[in-house]
Parts: structure tokens; sequence; C-alpha cells
């Protein structure tokens, strides 16, 4: 094969395993920033390593480790760093499958956790002394205000004891609070369910770009090496 064909092959793999790593990054920053702007973790503690900002980071900085190697090997021409970046992104492919089987055989149980973990910090709520669990009440008033709900299934979660959160009018008048009568539980859910979504969609984009690496860099690594160009 002519030298600057084979060059020029050479640098599509790494080409290709820097568009791996990029989409890995990107992953990693989609989740830190919803990190930041999320204000609902504090609710839902059961099921917290499958929440979408820590899926997409802990995922995102795995890919993004796994595809620097394959960078790496393809740059020295390095046969044990290719065969460990093959190996280690088939298995992380396989693992993303089976996270997302998970997701779609559990997600009724994942919904019954969801409205326990509610309840949970409700009474944690309800039961607080003003200066305690400052966080939690934090975040349940913001989830108030923001889907303009009380409670989880209504006001009567609180048994009399509601927040001002809840009051639909602004400024309340505390006197005659007037709160919102459709509960959170199901707002909440919608929303987990349209950041599932959008976190599904990144893992998916993500595994496809990674099989159509694998399917493109492992013909062309195998033929390098039978005709003996390079990757010593």
């Amino acid at each position: 094969m002519n030298r600057s064909c084979v060059n020029c092959l050479k640098s599509l793999l790494t080409a290709l395993h820097f568009l791996c790593w990029l989409c890995g990054a990107f992953v990693v920053a989609f989740g830190e920033f919803q990190m930041m702007h999320s204000k609902f973790a504090s609710l839902v503690t059961s099921f917290w390593p499958i929440f979408p900002a820590n899926t997409l980071v802990i995922t995102g900085t795995i890919v993004t480790c796994v595809c620097y190697l394959g960078i790496l090997g393809g740059m020295r021409e390095n046969r044990c760093m290719l065969i460990s970046f093959f190996i280690l992104l088939f298995i992380l492919m396989l693992v993303e499958l089976a996270m997302a089987l998970v997701f779609l055989v559990y997600s009724r149980e994942i919904h019954s956790y969801f409205e326990r973990d509610l309840m949970r910090s409700l009474e944690i709520y309800r039961q607080s002394s003003p200066s305690a669990n400052t966080t939690l009440k934090e975040d349940f008033d913001a989830v108030h205000f923001l889907f303009k709900c009380c409670g989880v299934h209504g006001e009567d979660d609180w048994k009399g004891n509601v927040p001002i959160s809840c009051c639909v009018d602004d400024p309340c008048n505390s006197a005659v609070q007037t709160n919102w009568g459709q509960g959170c539980l199901d707002v909440l859910r919608d929303w987990f369910a349209r950041n599932y979504l959008s976190t599904g969609a990144g893992v998916i984009t993500m595994f496809i770009i990674q099989f159509l690496c694998l399917c493109v860099t492992v013909p062309l690594f195998c033929h390098f090496s039978r005709e003996g160009l390079g990757y010593q």
C-alpha cells in the first residue's frame, strides 16, 4: 500500500478516536451543566446514581478516558494501547446497553421509589426546625415555585402546615393563604422523564459513534497489523 495512503488512513483512525473523545467531553460538560442548574437531587435519593446529571458525568468521564487511550495509541502506533482501547470501548458499549435495558425494565419501580422519596422528603421538611435541612427545604420550595404545585399529591400532604411557597398569590396573604391545587408528583415525574429522554438520546448518540468507530478502526487496525504497517 502507498505510504501516503497508509498515513492518511492512520490519521483517519486518530481522528475517529478524537471525535469519540470530543463526544465524551461534551457529555461531561452537559452533565455538569445539569448539576449546576438542577435543584431537585436532594428530594429523590434512592436512585441518585442514575440521576440524569450523574449518569452523564460518569458515562462521559469513562468514555473520555477510554478514547484518550485510543488517541495516544493511534498517534504512537502502539498496538497494546489500541487493543486495550478496543476491548474497553466494547465493554463500555455493553454496559451502556445494559443501562438502557435496566431503565426500560424497571421504569415502574423507579416511579414507586420516586413517590416514596418525595413523601419522605416532605415529612422531613414538615417536621424539621426552621434552621434544619435547609437544602432540602430550598429544593422543595423551588419545586413549588417553578411547577406551581403543592405537596406530593396535594396540599393535604402538609397536614395543615403548608409552606408559603405553595401560595398562589405573590405577595402571599398569610392570613388567608390560597395554595396550588395540583400535587408535585406528576409534574416532577414528567420533568424527570424529559431529562431521562435527553440523557438517553445523548447516550444513544454516543453509542452510535462508538459503534462506527469500532466498525471502521478494527478492520483498518487488523489490516495494518497483517501488512506490518506500523503499530508495533
